[in-house]
């Protein structure tokens, strides 16, 4: 009876559960269709802005005045997009035949690529292209991070399918091209071809191209720089898929892969192991910043047209490594420091620089305001010219004193009556501080100021509207820059340019955004500045910048302040204007290093070079101008006749019997002057 009461209600219970399953079996496939469409439809939303972001970031391009590359700066990537007109078909051909065969044929997503790719996996048979299109690769790179997730493949998709409807395959293909990493930290195929074969993409060989084509699969495996023997095996690869699918036969394919390959050495010119202009090319980076921000300078390509000459910018870098070597500072930075620049009177173009040496960021040819000791003398005797006085003009050199300053001489010795010309030669402290009190120091100041030197302090209680300044005792200081283009000013017949670093910046579609001139102004008349150049040629033929001397005709003038801190020398032909600085960054002194010294001996080497392939020529003279070549100088440079009882009673105490040990002739003295950095000496 039991039995036969239990036997029916068994399917019952099982009819029960089974409806159950499939209720709640149902409800979850609900559930979970709705969720993966919502994942779906989070996915689309968050993808990022393909308008915006497409485009890819390039590296900027500094030329020199030649049109020569000198360096690409980026930030993160060294690219430098081309247009696929620049991609050799062959190229092209070995990216479409090894990464997606397909991709003319499909819309973005290639579900038969997919499929093979899977196959691939199960059988393990291999195959040379992925499941990922060009243009998923594309998204990817461009506007995607590199995570591996469900959420980013969804995304890489549906972005794939929008760029195929936003853009035709041949664009597609070059935004592609000027993406991919290709290792040696070369984004693009301009960059790749640079740093592995030293060429333009253009100029690729079938056997580079598909070297090249075959290293995005493994950047650091197949780079033939890191491992030859696999990239030639990758290489082969490209080749024969190139085979597989028409672009070329069997015997063109083992030719390209037995032609011997000449690798580079994998540096490019942004290499911090290339340290050519360094100091130049972060002003001009610099400068650029400040114009257009950090992103358009390392990010949108521009291509950067600049006055540096090469020839000359080496001939720089090769006069600077004639500094001593003292020491070391606390930085690990050698001392003393030195600096170099050269400038074209005739436009301002800046020529040459160099900021010092090492590898530090602080360039001192723009950044170092130093004191100028003697080479601001010039602007006492420029504004005594301009006032009518003229080279033959006298003046005392005696004693004197200014309140509780009393100026000296750099050798302690007064000469009395002397010329303008020859206290300019001699850099005589006394009779140039004389000449500043007899001006007022406005007028030197003045002209400074007029012809470049923007660092004077007029206002306040501590200024440079003191007699000290004709010594070069200033508040701040002026730089090697400023003061070459000072100068220049005197080169140029009275007229100054401003200095010009670019001239001119190209954005990535070949707009032209900025383009400089000169702007010539004519500051001192023509007449002041051949009168003037024709004492500063003195300095050199019979003065304190002998060392200075070039074999053609040339003009300059020596420097050196208080306890030997700093020491200079600024020259200049008609065609070149260059000054050169040297100091210690801190404290400490040059010893007995004076600007007619090594200065002037590395002004001479810089330019010995730099003008080696200009015809000498001499200043040209206005016309019906006359320069008296004065030859008053003194008879006897040691009578002390004007200086005080002192020095005539040592004088007298003198032995006669050797005169020249103890006199110094105006054509033999070479010494320098020495100025206090305060207002005393």
């Amino acid at each position: 009876m039991r039995n036969e009461s239990t036997s029916p209600q068994t399917p019952k219970r099982s009819f029960r559960w089974g409806r159950l399953f499939l209720i709640i079996s149902i409800v979850m496939g609900v559930i979970f269709a709705g969720v993966g469409l919502g994942f779906v439809t989070a996915s689309y939303n968050t993808m990022p802005n393909l308008q915006n972001d497409i485009r890819p970031a390039a590296s900027s391009q500094i030329f020199d005045s030649h049109g020569t590359l000198i360096t690409t700066v980026h930030s993160v990537d060294n690219r430098v997009p081309v247009p696929l007109s620049k991609v050799p078909q062959n190229l092209q051909n070995a990216f479409v035949a090894v990464e997606d065969a397909r991709f003319y044929q499909h819309m973005g997503v290639d579900p038969r690529g997919i499929l093979r790719a899977a196959w691939s996996n199960v059988t393990g048979g291999g195959v040379a292209e992925g499941g990922s299109t060009i243009t998923q690769q594309l998204a990817k790179n461009a506007l995607l991070s590199q995570e591996r997730t469900m959420k980013r493949k969804i995304q890489e998709a549906f972005l794939a399918l929008q760029i195929e409807r936003q853009y035709t395959k041949h664009e597609i293909l070059e935004m592609y091209v000027n993406h991919i990493y290709f290792g040696q930290g070369a984004y693009g195929v301009q960059t790749a071809a640079k740093v592995y074969f030293n060429k333009n993409a253009e100029d690729l060989s079938l056997a580079e191209c598909a070297m090249l084509a075959g290293i995005p699969k493994s950047p650091n495996y197949y780079s033939p720089l890191n491992n030859l023997k696999a990239a030639k095996e990758r290489q082969r690869t490209v080749l024969e898929q190139m085979v597989k699918y028409g672009y070329i036969d069997a015997a063109t394919a083992h030719s390209a892969a037995e032609a011997p390959l000449k690798l580079a050495s994998g540096q490019t010119n942004n290499d911090k192991s290339n340290k050519t202009a360094a100091y130049f090319i972060d002003y001009v980076v610099q400068s650029l910043i400040d114009k257009y921000g950090a992103d358009a300078v390392y990010k949108e390509g521009l291509k950067v047209y600049t006055s540096l000459d090469l020839t000359m910018q080496h001939a720089a870098e090769s006069a600077l490594t004639h500094l001593p070597s003292y020491r070391k500072d606390a930085n690990g930075i050698m001392q003393p420091q030195g600096a170099l620049v050269a400038i074209d009177p005739r436009s301002g173009y800046i020529k040459a620089m160099v900021g010092g040496r090492g590898d530090d960021q602080f360039n001192r040819a723009v950044m170092a305001e130093r004191q100028p000791g003697s080479v601001f003398k010039t602007f006492t005797y420029l504004a005594a010219i301009e006032s009518g006085m003229t080279p033959a003009t006298s003046i005392s050199d005696t004693a004197v004193s200014f309140g509780s300053w009393a100026p000296r001489n750099y050798d302690g010795r007064f000469y009395g009556n002397i010329s303008l010309r020859y206290a300019l030669e001699q850099s005589r402290n006394v009779p140039t501080v004389k000449l500043a009190n007899q001006l007022g120091a406005d007028k030197p100041l003045y002209y400074a100021q007029q012809m470049g030197i923007s660092t004077l302090v007029l206002q306040g209680p501590t200024n440079d509207r003191n007699l000290a300044m004709s010594l070069g005792g200033l508040t701040k200081g002026v730089t090697p820059l400023e003061m070459a283009s000072a100068y220049g000013v005197l080169a140029n017949q009275g007229i100054r340019c401003e200095p010009i670093a670019i001239v001119k910046v190209v954005d990535r579609n070949g707009k032209t955004l900025e383009e400089h001139s000169p702007q010539p102004k004519t500051i001192i008349s023509e007449k002041s500045a051949y009168i003037i150049t024709d004492m500063l040629k003195g300095v050199i033929a019979r003065g304190t910048g002998a060392g200075a001397a070039i074999g053609r005709p040339a003009a300059g003038k020596t420097g050196t302040t208080d306890n030997n801190k700093d020491a200079w020398f600024v020259g200049y032909t008609p065609d070149l204007v260059a000054a050169v600085w040297m100091g210690n960054d801190t404290e400490g002194t040059l010893g007995n290093i004076t600007g007619g010294t090594v200065p002037a001996e590395i002004w001479r080497g810089f330019m010995t070079k730099a003008l080696a392939s200009t015809p000498a020529r001499d200043f040209l003279r206005p016309q019906g101008v006359s320069v008296p070549q004065d030859a008053s100088t003194p008879a006897h440079p040691d009578d002390k006749a004007a200086a005080d009882k002192k020095q005539e009673d040592d004088k007298k105490k003198t032995t006669t019997k050797q005169p020249e040990k103890k006199t110094t002739k105006p054509t033999e003295a070479k010494t320098e002057d020495k100025k206090t950095d305060s207002k005393k000496e």
